[in-house]
């Protein structure tokens, strides 16, 4: 449903119920003025979930940003606000071809981008603090792996192993959270949740999987073999019945002469 005056005027709220429904009902709120442009940052919420908008002019079109999952409605700010509108965000070029590597929040969450290359971000706070360095990192990973290959999405990011200085990562897989350290992946309790993880929890656990072994690969029964159909078997021939012996032709009779 809309303004009479549409569209003029952008009021809208769309019909429906639910939670979608009730964040769509809830009142623009006005977080204040951008530091720079002076402008009105207003937080609102539509038919996608709740966003940060500031109308630019007449003629452009207002900038607007999704929030991110972990960032509840009610904790929004102007602070907040701001940084959201500052995207996409640049963090610095890349150093083997001096293309800029930039940070965005996209439909599946944020991540950052170096030329067609997207690597997820576990959270949209350390989207906004990630360095060159570790943005590097993220990328030259995101293409070893490959344009088909799929990864299970980072949930976080626990730093460097104490022994092979690799990174250890809690990762979102298809069966639930687990703990990623090259190629050893080890699976967290059902009850503990994968913010809860520390790195020393994360040692235990890939101790632990590590002492099992590679886990052993299921083989593959073989095709059972299909039986060849049985010959026909032809019918037998008749038998021929016996020929009838002939009896022996009677000698005619000699005539005697007298």
């Amino acid at each position: 449903v809309g303004c009479s005056n549409y569209p003029e005027c952008k009021f809208t709220r769309p019909f429906g119920q639910g939670a979608a429904a009730a964040a769509a009902a809830m009142e623009d709120k006005l977080l204040g003025l951008h530091p720079v442009t002076g402008l009105e940052v207003v937080l609102k919420s539509g038919r996608f979930g709740p966003y940060v908008e500031m109308e630019l002019g007449e003629d452009e079109k207002p900038k607007r940003t999704s929030l991110p999952k972990n960032w509840p409605y009610e904790t929004i700010d102007l602070e907040k606000g701001v940084l959201l509108l500052s995207l996409p965000r640049d963090i610095g070029p890349h150093p083997e071809d001096g293309e800029m590597i930039t940070g965005a929040i996209g439909r599946y969450g944020p991540y950052i981008k170096h030329r067609g290359t997207y690597a997820n971000v576990p959270t949209a706070d350390e989207m906004f603090e990630v360095g060159l360095n570790r943005a590097v990192t993220l990328i030259a990973e995101k293409k070893a792996k490959g344009p088909g290959a799929r990864g299970g999405t980072v949930l976080k990011d626990l730093g460097e192993h104490p022994e092979t200085q690799k990174p250890v990562r809690v990762m979102d897989g298809r069966f639930g959270p687990y703990v990623k350290h090259e190629k050893i992946n080890a699976t967290l309790p059902k009850d503990l949740k994968a913010e809860d993880v520390t790195m020393e929890m994360a040692l235990e656990y890939i101790a632990e999987r590590e002492a099992k072994g590679p886990a052993k690969k299921r083989k593959k029964k073989a095709p059972a073999k299909k039986k060849k159909p049985a010959a026909k078997k032809k019918p037998a021939a008749k038998k021929k019945a016996p020929a009838k012996k002939k009896a022996p032709a009677k000698k005619a009779a000699t005539k005697k002469t007298t």
